[in-house]
Protein backbone atom coordinates (compact mmCIF):
# COMPACT_ATOMS: atom_id res chain seq x y z
CA UNK A 1 0.00 0.00 0.00
CA UNK A 2 2.05 3.05 -1.08
CA UNK A 3 0.85 6.19 0.31
CA UNK A 4 0.98 9.76 -1.49
CA UNK A 5 -0.27 13.08 -0.58
CA UNK A 6 -3.59 14.96 -0.61
CA UNK A 7 -4.82 18.26 0.47
CA UNK A 8 -8.18 18.43 2.93
CA UNK A 9 -11.14 19.83 1.81
CA UNK A 10 -12.85 23.30 3.33
CA UNK A 11 -15.02 21.10 5.73
CA UNK A 12 -12.16 19.72 7.04
CA UNK A 13 -12.34 16.31 5.25
CA UNK A 14 -9.12 15.05 3.52
CA UNK A 15 -10.67 13.17 0.72
CA UNK A 16 -8.74 10.37 -1.42
CA UNK A 17 -7.30 11.42 -4.89
CA UNK A 18 -6.36 9.59 -7.66
CA UNK A 19 -2.83 9.31 -6.28
CA UNK A 20 -4.34 7.30 -3.25
CA UNK A 21 -5.66 3.64 -3.11
CA UNK A 22 -9.45 3.96 -3.32
CA UNK A 23 -11.67 2.05 -0.82
CA UNK A 24 -12.00 -1.04 -3.01
CA UNK A 25 -8.80 -1.55 -3.52
CA UNK A 26 -7.21 -0.58 -0.14
CA UNK A 27 -9.53 -3.34 0.94
CA UNK A 28 -8.07 -5.69 -1.80
CA UNK A 29 -4.59 -5.16 -0.77
CA UNK A 30 -5.49 -5.93 2.74
CA UNK A 31 -7.05 -8.80 1.24
CA UNK A 32 -4.00 -9.97 -0.62
CA UNK A 33 -2.33 -9.27 2.32
CA UNK A 34 -4.15 -11.64 4.45
CA UNK A 35 -3.68 -14.39 1.78
CA UNK A 36 0.16 -13.73 1.68
CA UNK A 37 0.39 -14.03 5.37
CA UNK A 38 -1.87 -17.45 5.36
CA UNK A 39 0.64 -18.75 2.13
CA UNK A 40 3.20 -18.26 4.19
CA UNK A 41 4.94 -15.64 1.78
CA UNK A 42 4.84 -12.53 4.01
CA UNK A 43 6.03 -9.57 1.71
CA UNK A 44 7.46 -7.57 4.68
CA UNK A 45 9.63 -8.89 7.94
CA UNK A 46 9.38 -5.56 9.10
CA UNK A 47 13.07 -4.33 9.42
CA UNK A 48 14.58 -1.35 10.69
CA UNK A 49 15.45 0.00 6.88
CA UNK A 50 11.86 0.02 7.02
CA UNK A 51 10.93 1.40 9.91
CA UNK A 52 13.32 4.28 9.02
CA UNK A 53 12.09 4.67 5.29
CA UNK A 54 8.25 5.30 7.20
CA UNK A 55 9.47 7.50 9.44
CA UNK A 56 8.38 10.49 7.35
CA UNK A 57 4.59 12.14 6.84
CA UNK A 58 2.55 9.13 7.26
CA UNK A 59 -0.11 8.70 4.75
CA UNK A 60 -1.87 4.88 5.60
CA UNK A 61 -4.33 3.33 3.20
CA UNK A 62 -6.79 2.05 5.91
CA UNK A 63 -7.09 2.03 9.46
CA UNK A 64 -8.46 -1.19 11.38
CA UNK A 65 -10.34 -1.74 14.51
CA UNK A 66 -9.25 -4.87 16.50
CA UNK A 67 -8.87 -6.61 19.96
CA UNK A 68 -6.34 -6.61 22.18
CA UNK A 69 -6.08 -10.63 22.14
CA UNK A 70 -2.23 -11.40 21.28
CA UNK A 71 -2.62 -13.58 18.88
CA UNK A 72 -4.32 -10.99 16.86
CA UNK A 73 -1.21 -8.86 15.46
CA UNK A 74 -3.05 -6.99 12.99
CA UNK A 75 -0.21 -5.70 10.63
CA UNK A 76 1.35 -9.30 10.45
CA UNK A 77 -1.78 -11.15 9.48
CA UNK A 78 -2.56 -8.53 6.81
CA UNK A 79 1.23 -8.64 6.00
CA UNK A 80 1.15 -4.85 5.81
CA UNK A 81 4.60 -2.56 6.24
CA UNK A 82 5.55 0.18 8.52
CA UNK A 83 2.93 2.95 7.49
CA UNK A 84 0.39 1.09 5.48
CA UNK A 85 -2.30 0.79 8.42
CA UNK A 86 -3.43 2.61 11.41
CA UNK A 87 -4.31 -0.04 14.21
CA UNK A 88 -6.73 0.94 16.60
CA UNK A 89 -7.57 -1.77 19.51
CA UNK A 90 -10.24 -2.89 22.38
CA UNK A 91 -11.06 -5.62 24.18
CA UNK A 92 -13.75 -6.92 21.49
CA UNK A 93 -12.87 -4.51 19.76
CA UNK A 94 -15.66 -1.86 21.71
CA UNK A 95 -15.56 1.30 21.23
CA UNK A 96 -15.45 4.21 23.43
CA UNK A 97 -14.44 7.98 22.58
CA UNK A 98 -10.81 7.46 22.45
CA UNK A 99 -11.60 4.90 20.06
CA UNK A 100 -14.33 7.19 17.85
CA UNK A 101 -11.75 9.88 18.05
CA UNK A 102 -8.72 7.66 16.69
CA UNK A 103 -11.05 6.20 13.81
CA UNK A 104 -11.75 9.98 12.95
CA UNK A 105 -8.84 11.01 13.17
CA UNK A 106 -7.13 8.84 10.58
CA UNK A 107 -10.42 9.75 8.65
CA UNK A 108 -10.29 13.24 8.61
CA UNK A 109 -7.20 14.14 9.07
CA UNK A 110 -5.54 11.26 7.33
CA UNK A 111 -7.69 10.80 4.20
CA UNK A 112 -7.69 7.08 5.34
CA UNK A 113 -10.32 5.56 3.01
CA UNK A 114 -11.14 2.12 4.56
CA UNK A 115 -12.04 1.22 8.10
CA UNK A 116 -12.13 -2.54 8.94
CA UNK A 117 -14.03 -3.75 12.09
CA UNK A 118 -11.89 -7.39 12.66
CA UNK A 119 -13.50 -9.69 15.48
CA UNK A 120 -11.88 -13.22 15.76
CA UNK A 121 -12.89 -16.51 16.78
CA UNK A 122 -12.68 -17.18 20.72
CA UNK A 123 -12.69 -13.86 21.72
CA UNK A 124 -12.26 -13.69 25.29
CA UNK A 125 -14.37 -10.90 25.40
CA UNK A 126 -17.30 -12.66 24.26
CA UNK A 127 -16.32 -15.41 26.31
CA UNK A 128 -16.33 -13.69 29.11
CA UNK A 129 -20.17 -11.61 28.77
CA UNK A 130 -21.70 -14.58 27.98
CA UNK A 131 -20.42 -15.90 31.28
CA UNK A 132 -21.32 -13.00 32.96
CA UNK A 133 -25.10 -13.33 31.50
CA UNK A 134 -25.66 -16.95 31.87
CA UNK A 135 -24.36 -16.24 36.09
CA UNK A 136 -26.94 -12.80 35.79
CA UNK A 137 -23.41 -11.03 37.43
CA UNK A 138 -21.88 -7.91 35.31
CA UNK A 139 -18.89 -6.90 36.82
CA UNK A 140 -18.28 -3.60 37.72
CA UNK A 141 -15.73 -0.85 36.20
CA UNK A 142 -14.06 -0.68 33.42
CA UNK A 143 -14.86 -4.48 33.08
CA UNK A 144 -18.50 -4.16 33.27
CA UNK A 145 -18.46 -1.48 30.95
CA UNK A 146 -16.68 -4.09 28.08
CA UNK A 147 -19.67 -6.37 28.75
CA UNK A 148 -22.78 -4.41 28.84
CA UNK A 149 -21.58 -3.21 25.22
CA UNK A 150 -21.23 -6.82 23.71
CA UNK A 151 -24.17 -7.91 25.74
CA UNK A 152 -27.04 -6.78 23.23
CA UNK A 153 -24.77 -8.97 20.34
CA UNK A 154 -24.76 -12.01 23.16
CA UNK A 155 -28.45 -11.56 23.78
CA UNK A 156 -29.28 -11.53 20.19
CA UNK A 157 -27.33 -14.75 19.46
CA UNK A 158 -29.10 -16.41 22.20
CA UNK A 159 -27.19 -16.66 25.57
CA UNK A 160 -28.05 -20.79 25.70
CA UNK A 161 -27.77 -21.48 22.44
CA UNK A 162 -24.98 -24.03 21.04
CA UNK A 163 -23.64 -21.50 18.89
CA UNK A 164 -23.26 -18.26 20.90
CA UNK A 165 -19.61 -17.26 20.80
CA UNK A 166 -19.62 -17.63 17.09
CA UNK A 167 -22.82 -16.10 16.71
CA UNK A 168 -22.38 -13.15 19.21
CA UNK A 169 -19.29 -12.24 17.40
CA UNK A 170 -20.23 -12.10 13.98
CA UNK A 171 -23.25 -9.72 15.67
CA UNK A 172 -21.00 -7.51 18.03
CA UNK A 173 -18.64 -6.84 14.58
CA UNK A 174 -21.46 -5.92 12.56
CA UNK A 175 -22.79 -3.85 15.52
CA UNK A 176 -19.07 -2.13 15.69
CA UNK A 177 -19.47 -1.46 11.92
CA UNK A 178 -23.13 -0.26 12.23
CA UNK A 179 -22.14 1.97 15.30
CA UNK A 180 -19.23 3.75 13.46
CA UNK A 181 -21.29 4.60 10.31
CA UNK A 182 -23.72 6.56 12.17
CA UNK A 183 -20.83 8.93 13.76
CA UNK A 184 -21.43 12.33 12.01
CA UNK A 185 -18.21 12.65 10.93
CA UNK A 186 -17.33 8.93 9.46
CA UNK A 187 -21.38 9.29 7.86
CA UNK A 188 -19.99 12.27 6.05
CA UNK A 189 -16.71 10.76 4.70
CA UNK A 190 -18.42 8.26 3.50
CA UNK A 191 -21.21 10.45 1.36
CA UNK A 192 -18.50 12.77 0.12
CA UNK A 193 -15.24 11.29 0.16
CA UNK A 194 -16.09 7.79 -0.75
CA UNK A 195 -14.98 5.96 2.90
CA UNK A 196 -15.83 2.41 3.28
CA UNK A 197 -16.57 0.79 6.56
CA UNK A 198 -16.40 -3.16 7.00
CA UNK A 199 -16.64 -5.70 9.12
CA UNK A 200 -14.29 -9.05 9.19
CA UNK A 201 -13.74 -12.00 11.45
CA UNK A 202 -10.19 -14.05 11.94
CA UNK A 203 -9.58 -17.18 12.21
CA UNK A 204 -7.34 -18.32 14.92
CA UNK A 205 -6.30 -21.85 13.32
CA UNK A 206 -6.07 -21.08 9.81
CA UNK A 207 -5.24 -17.25 10.05
CA UNK A 208 -7.70 -16.80 7.48
CA UNK A 209 -9.57 -13.44 7.47
CA UNK A 210 -13.36 -13.35 6.05
CA UNK A 211 -15.55 -10.36 5.02
CA UNK A 212 -18.61 -10.18 6.46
Amino acid sequence: MTPQSTTATPDGLAPSTTERLSADDALAELVAGNRRFVAGQPRYGHQITAAAAASGVQRPDAVVVGCIDSRVPLEAIFDQNFGSICVVRSGAHVLDQAVLGSVEFAVTELAVPLVVVLGHERCGAIAATVEALRRGRTPTGALGYLVKQIAPAVVAAGIDAEDVYSRALRLHTQHTVEELQDEIPLARAMRHTGVRIVGAVYDLDTGVVDLL
